[in-house]
């Protein structure tokens, strides 16, 4: 058995978590922040057997797309005075960061 983290953006998790159950996996969300943005993403935890491994990248892969994103950051016009200035910056988001773990024992309750 394997357990896959997969860390995706909030804006793709829906269709991903749809996907995959229409699949016949199980999955479990938990909401999460972090990264560059300090933005919502979501983590999913994903049970499974090894044959299926690639089939569940697979989806992933096919939902989870980079894509360029424009965000207003601030920053100092005049050294210290505590004047900010934002200013557009183009960043890639999403796309997902996939873990796979091994599970020694799996016990259903």
């Amino acid at each position: 058995m394997k357990l896959i983290i997969a860390i995706v953006q909030d804006d793709d998790a829906n269709d991903l978590i749809e996907k995959l159950t229409d699949d016949g996996f199980r999955v479990t969300k938990l909401a999460t922040t972090g990264g560059f943005l300090k933005s919502g993403n979501t983590t999913l935890m994903i049970g499974v057997k090894e044959e299926n491994i690639e089939k569940v990248i697979n989806s992933i892969e096919e939902i989870c797309k980079t894509r360029d994103q424009t965000i207003t950051t601030p920053s100092t016009v005049a050294g210290t005075t505590g004047i900010y200035m934002p200013y557009p910056v183009d960043i890639e988001v999403g796309g997902a960061t996939i873990f796979v773990v091994d599970v020694d024992k799996f016990i259903k309750i």
